[in-house]
């Protein structure tokens, strides 16, 4: 089994990037038209006492972010097609040295309209001149108390430069560096090992296989355990120093912040998984019933219904996640037939590709969506998971302004779960005998990875973290025992803990985007009750879901959520959760 290299790959698998510069040249052009336009915005500084100052220079910011976020993302979407391309790597460095001299030049603003008396902030919020900053103005009345002198905010501007490398040097060693031992099938042929065919492998129905996939995997980042631990535990260092700067006193506070949501939620979700820990490791015991063999960390992922996988051609899959989706009305169906026609979509692994999954864009183009298609049943809900986020980017954009599309991250796995959800109930619609436990099995799974996993790896943010914040060293053995006592804690005893897993954190691409994993938790918590929504009232109910979908990020996260009837300060969004997920073992329970 060999990967490709991407010019062995079929154009019409590949999205047209196109459609954000024509071509390399056409972004050399427009990168150093913006480089002349940034040093504009020093104008305003010092200046910012009048409303039209102030109005001309918001235009100005918003001119510069646009073509600044059309630099970027193109460059870096080329450099993740072949993370190998100097060429794109350079152009993702320069564009990350111009946003970095943009942010330092435009630091002023911040602290000089914060330093505004309350009721000038206020009437101009409220102004209809300045409608579209509206939000930009309510979020700087809430960070008065957070924001600094002009002086310290342009310093931390500047650190951009450099704050980011960790996440860098792990995605490069991730995409590009790193070496895993390929592994000889039952006949005793090479298979080279990839992220993608890992993937494949652990659904393979042959344990010696997960085995031996499972052991190249996780011994390539024990291999560099050390180096990997220090990288992570500067990126943790990183978020504890603009936490404090800022006032707060852990970053989780900070982040929390940032994304304008109470601490209630993450409570809520704390409590509801810590008493959802006893169906799950019924779960994990079923699992081990089922399979008839001694249960190991790399048995997690096999269909526990033999015979069973949905391992369909890109077309056909791309056919059936149109179909589950229709219930939604004409109009997303339509929307989702044209990503799929229209270059919205990156489709195959190919050598240097980045690995895994994701929907991105810039205002005023189509979002993208990367993918590294295989035949599985995973692929499949990735496919349905990642147009989620395109249409709810599409959505936002086509009904909110520039300055008020970009949603927070706290709600962006909501609409991505919805489908993912609503693919798996289209399924279930029809499912009868083998194929309808194995559905079942597969929600179930969906639950592990999305709701108790996900929360898991949060726990081990916080664990992470509270090293630092105490002074702790962060080291290899700190950070891998840490991680292999919370693995016992959710998984329970019917599961070997095999050593090796306490090195899983080393190859999570999301502990780089710290306190993002738990919000796939409260995603899959809200998406629930809004796909029973769904199917229950139909397009009456999508006309409240697609306000949440167009929202963008007018309002605070909690009250985008409340468009669509779900209130996450509440209990019932999460004992709903865990109800679904408790009724669906009961089920499968009773069939088996």
């Amino acid at each position: 089994m060999q990967v490709k290299q991407r010019n062995e790959i079929d154009s019409k698998f590949k999205w047209h990037l196109e459609d954000i510069f024509e071509s390399n040249d056409a972004w050399e052009e427009a990168f150093f038209a913006t480089e002349e336009l940034i040093p504009q915005i020093a104008k305003y500084n010092g200046q910012l006492t009048t409303n039209d100052n102030i109005f001309d220079c918001l235009i100005l910011t918003t001119r510069i972010g646009h073509e600044l976020s059309r630099l970027y993302q193109y460059a870096r979407m080329r450099r993740d097609e072949d993370s190998r391309e100097t060429v794109y790597q350079g152009m993702t460095d320069r564009a990350e040295m111009l946003l970095v001299k943009f942010s330092s030049l435009s630091s002023f603003i911040s602290p000089e309209l914060t330093a505004l008396p309350i009721e000038k902030l206020e009437e101009l919020r409220d102004s209809k001149k300045f409608s579209d900053y509206s939000v930009t103005f309510e979020e700087l009345i809430r960070d008065r108390n957070i924001t600094l002198s002009k002086k310290e905010e342009k310093l931390l501007s500047e650190m951009r430069l450099f704050s980011g490398n960790a996440q860098e040097v792990f995605t490069m060693f991730d995409n590009a560096d790193v070496k895993f031992q390929p592994i000889e099938n039952e006949s005793g042929d090479k298979i080279e090992m990839s992220h993608g065919v890992y993937s494949m492998m652990m659904q393979n129905p042959n344990q010696e296989m997960r085995k031996k996939a499972f052991e190249s995997m996780f011994n390539a980042y024990k291999d560099y355990i050390n180096t990997l631990a220090v990288n992570y535990g500067g990126n943790v260092k990183k978020n504890w120093f603009y936490a404090k700067v800022r006032g707060f006193n852990t970053a989780l506070d900070y982040s929390m912040y940032n994304e304008n949501v109470p601490a209630t939620c993450y409570k809520q979700l704390l409590a509801a998984v810590d008493k959802g820990t006893a169906p799950l490791h019924r779960y994990i015991a079923l699992r081990k019933k089922l399979l008839g063999i001694d249960l190991n960390m790399y048995d997690l992922h096999v269909p526990i219904i033999k015979e069973q996988n949905l391992a369909l051609p890109y077309g056909e899959a791309v056919e059936t996640v149109k179909e589950a989706l229709k219930v939604m009305g004409k109009e997303y169906s339509d929307i989702l037939a044209s990503a799929f026609n229209d270059g919205w979509v990156d489709v195959y692994e190919n050598k240097g590709k980045r690995s895994g999954a994701y929907s991105w864009g810039c205002y005023g183009v189509h979002p993208f969506v990367l993918l590294n298609y295989h035949e599985t049943t995973h692929d499949i809900f990735t496919i349905a998971h990642e147009m989620g986020h395109a249409l709810h980017s599409y959505y936002s954009n086509a009904n909110q302004c520039e300055e008020k599309a970009g949603y927070k991250i706290f709600v962006a796995e909501i609409a991505s779960t919805v489908n993912e959800v609503l693919l798996l109930k289209h399924l279930l619609k029809t499912a009868t005998g083998e194929f309808r436990k194995y559905l079942l099995s597969y929600y179930l799974d969906m639950f592990r990875t999305t709701l108790f996993r996900q929360t898991m790896f949060s726990e081990f943010e916080v664990a992470a973290h509270t090293m630092v914040e105490n002074g702790v060293p962060v080291t290899a053995d700190a950070l891998s025992n840490a991680y292999y006592e919370l693995n016992k804690k959710y998984y329970g005893d019917a599961v070997n803990h095999n050593d090796l897993i306490r090195y899983e954190w080393a190859r999570i691409p999301h502990f780089y985007r710290s306190y993002y994993v738990y919000k796939y938790a409260t995603g899959i918590t809200t998406a629930v009750t809004i796909a029973d929504n769904i199917l229950t009232y139909g397009e009456e109910y999508f006309a409240k879901y697609r306000k949440f979908l167009s929202a963008g990020g007018s309002l605070a996260p909690l009250d985008i959520i409340r468009l669509a009837d779900v209130d996450l300060e509440t209990s019932a969004p999460y004992e709903k959760a865990m109800s679904e997920f408790d009724k669906t073992l009961k089920e499968l329970e009773s069939l088996v």
